[in-house]
């Protein structure tokens, strides 16, 4: 079974326990940052998006240009430009990176968010709206010849791109969410349905839930799943969990922690969206779970994002990393406290255990795996 995976790239270095420095958009972390996840052997890396970071599409055309091989998952927040737009823009990138692009399709958790780029509609709207965006979006990508839509949220006519993805038939689909609304359109949409670190036992629950949602829209193969994690790697377990506890000590200290796409100052009140409800969930029942799940941190930070970390030696974490591909997991999401830095080690320590153990595995050898 492949593996994919998935890291993360910002234009400055900043995290929960790193506060942001220096300008915004620093082309030279950018490449340093791209740099180490090619370098490491990751697949793609996420770009995110938020309110008020930098554009994700640009941020995602100046890496391309500084790599030749590392993929590009654009976060996407559909409703506030046209699909039609959207489409184009998508394309023109793909076509320009060598067809390097895939699209995360984030509908919103937040109200206060959305709000900030004046979008008003509720959750489940929001969902609604994500569903039509997204068929709009498709067909502007694979219809041969003109076709008109005439729906709820959106009215086109006579649309016929001339820019087409480089990939065939189109550009993947990544989608996230964990409510109800979110695995009716993810289920339908979705190539790759995106999932926060949870227990496995919870984790096996989504899966099936995602897969169910699949089956009810009439689709014969269901969406592959991601789930993402924040390893703490040390050369022992000891010094892995020392380090985690200095890390829990930091986020605490900055009193849900500095910055990134987690931590509270991306986070307003109790988080109303499932995801994070979840993830304080687990925390609530215990802080470690399985072989090396550990919620603190999801619980320090509000859980407002990807904030479970995976602890131990780069052996233990990577065993954990397997069990989640054991029960159906082919994306792994993963990103550091110390992100440049945690991105180069995970390239030398962790992804060949996890790629040894499945080529292994697929040669049908015999012998103690990982």
């Amino acid at each position: 079974m492949a593996v994919e995976f998935i890291g993360m790239i910002g234009t400055q270095h900043v995290s929960e326990i790193h506060p942001a420095s220096g300008q915004v958009v620093n082309p030279e972390f950018v490449r340093r940052f791209t740099r180490a996840h090619e370098d490491g052997g990751f697949d793609k890396v996420l770009v995110g998006h938020s309110s008020s970071t930098p554009d994700g599409l640009q941020v995602a055309a100046y890496a391309a240009a500084h790599s030749e091989r590392l993929g590009f998952l654009v976060a996407h927040r559909p409703g506030f430009v046209a699909p039609t737009l959207a489409a184009r823009s998508f394309a023109t990138l793909d076509q320009f990176s060598g067809g390097r692009v895939a699209m995360h399709v984030i509908s919103g958790g937040s109200d206060v968010e959305q709000r900030r780029d004046g979008d008003w509609l509720a959750k489940d709207e929001r969902y609604d709206r994500t569903d039509e965006y997204l068929e709009v979006l498709v067909r502007t990508w694979t219809e041969e010849g003109p076709f008109d839509h005439h729906g709820r949220y959106y009215r086109v006519a006579d649309v016929n791109a001339e820019i087409r993805p480089l990939q065939r038939p189109r550009i993947p689909i990544y989608f996230g969410g964990s409510s109800e609304a979110a695995y009716r359109v993810g289920g339908r949409r979705a190539d790759v349905y995106a999932l926060w670190g949870e227990p496995l036992a919870e984790t096996a629950e989504q899966i099936a839930s995602v897969r169910a949602a699949a089956e009810a829209a009439g689709r014969t193969e269901p969406p592959r799943i991601s789930v993402s994690f924040r390893p703490i790697l040390g050369a022992t377990e000891e010094l892995a969990w020392e380090r985690a506890h200095r890390i829990l000590d930091q986020i605490t200290t900055a009193r849900g922690g500095h910055g990134s796409f987690t931590g509270k100052r991306m986070h307003f009140g109790a988080p109303t969206n499932v995801g994070s409800r979840r993830l304080l969930a687990a925390a609530e029942k215990g802080e470690r779970h399985d072989r090396a799940l550990w919620t603190p941190t999801a619980a320090a930070t509000g859980a407002a994002g990807n904030s479970t970390a995976l602890v131990g030696t780069p052996e233990t974490v990577a065993a954990a990393l397997l069990d989640y591909v054991d029960i159906g997991v082919s994306t792994l999401l993963i990103r550091g406290y110390d992100p440049l830095e945690d991105a180069a080690e995970y390239g030398r320590e962790l992804l060949p255990l996890v790629r040894q153990e499945l080529a292994r595995r697929e040669a049908g050898l015999a012998g103690a795996p990982v």
